[in-house]
C-alpha cells in the first residue's frame, strides 16, 4: 500500500500539473501525500489467510510455512478508507485493498459514481447495486483496459435495463506487444526519465501517512482476520466499504 497503491492514488487524484516535465508532475503528486488525513485505526481492516480444504485439495494458512513463527500476527491482507482533504476530493473516501492468497490478481482503479438523486429508474432495478452504480475501470494489470459500467435499456417494447460496459481492451484494440511494467522502468532509467520514480519528499509523505497506523497496530497488537486462502478477504473488509458507501468493485460476477 505505501508504495505502490499510494503512487497510483497519487497520480490519480493529483491536479493538472503545469507541464509534463517530471518535477512538475511530482510536484502535483506530493500536494496530494501532503493532503491527505491521517489513517485512523476504525477505517482499517488487516487480515491474514487462513488454510482451508476445496474440491479434494487442501490450500496451507499463512503460518503453515516453516519460516513463519507459530501464532504470528503478521497481516497478508488490508484494506483501509484515507481521505484527501483538499477543495476537490473533501468528503470523498478512497477505498485502497490488497492482499495475498486472494481470489484473482489485478491492480486497478475503480471509480464508483454518486447514485442520482430520484432516479427515475431506481424501480427498474431495485436493490442490484451492480445496475445501480455507473463506475469507470482503469485496469492497470493484467489484461490492461479502460471500461465504463453503464446502464442500456433491453431492446424490445417493455422497459428492462441492464448492464454494458464500454470497454478499450488494450491488447484487441493494438495487435504490438505492451511492454512489461519493468521493462518501461528500465528504459526511463537507462533514459534519465524520472516522471514515474518518486522523489525523496514523496516518499517522506507516504511514510508519514503509513507510519503511525503502523506502530499503532503493532503496539495494540491488533489480531488480524482471517479468511480462506483463494478468498475475496475477510469480511471486515466489506463492513468497510458498506459503512463508507461504497461497493468493492470486484464483487460483480463476470469481472
Amino acid at each position: 500500500m505505501q508504495n505502490h497503491l499510494v503512487q497510483i492514488l497519487a497520480l490519480f487524484a493529483m491536479e493538472p500539473p503545469v507541464s509534463l516535465d517530471a518535477e512538475d508532475i511530482r510536484n502535483e503528486k506530493v500536494k496530494v501525500l501532503r493532503s491527505m488525513r491521517p489513517i485512523q485505526l476504525e477505517d482499517v481492516v488487516v487480515g491474514q489467510y487462513k488454510g482451508h480444504s476445496k474440491g479434494g485439495r487442501s490450500y496451507p494458512a499463512y503460518i503453515d510455512d516453516s519460516t513463519v513463527p507459530k501464532g504470528s500476527l503478521t497481516p497478508t491482507f488490508a484494506a483501509a478508507a484515507l481521505f484527501i482533504g483538499n477543495a476537490r476530493w473533501d468528503g470523498v473516501p478512497f477505498l485502497m485493498k490488497a492482499g495475498k492468497a486472494l481470489h484473482t490478481k489485478r491492480a486497478e482503479i475503480r471509480v464508483q459514481f454518486r447514485h442520482v438523486p430520484g432516479n427515475l429508474y431506481k424501480r427498474n432495478f431495485g436493490t442490484d447495486l451492480d445496475k445501480a452504480t455507473n463506475e469507470l475501470v482503469l485496469r492497470v494489470q493484467p489484461d490492461e483496459a479502460i471500461y465504463l459500467k453503464i446502464n442500456n435499456k433491453v431492446p424490445g417494447l417493455g422497459m428492462r435495463l441492464d448492464r454494458s460496459d464500454l470497454n478499450l481492451l488494450y491488447r484487441s484494440r493494438y495487435a504490438r506487444e505492451i511492454p512489461d511494467a519493468y521493462e518501461r522502468l528500465l528504459l526511463d532509467a537507462i533514459e534519465g526519465e524520472r516522471r514515474l520514480f518518486i522523489r525523496s519528499d514523496e516518499l517522506d509523505a507516504a511514510w508519514a501517512l503509513f507510519t503511525p497506523l503502523l506502530k499503532e497496530i503493532e503496539n495494540k497488537k491488533i489480531a488480524p482476520e482471517l479468511y480462506p486462502y483463494g478468498s475475496r478477504g475477510p469480511v471486515g473488509a466489506h463492513y468497510l466499504a458498506a459503512r463508507h458507501n461504497v461497493r468493492w468493485g470486484d464483487l460483480g460476477g463476470d469481472d
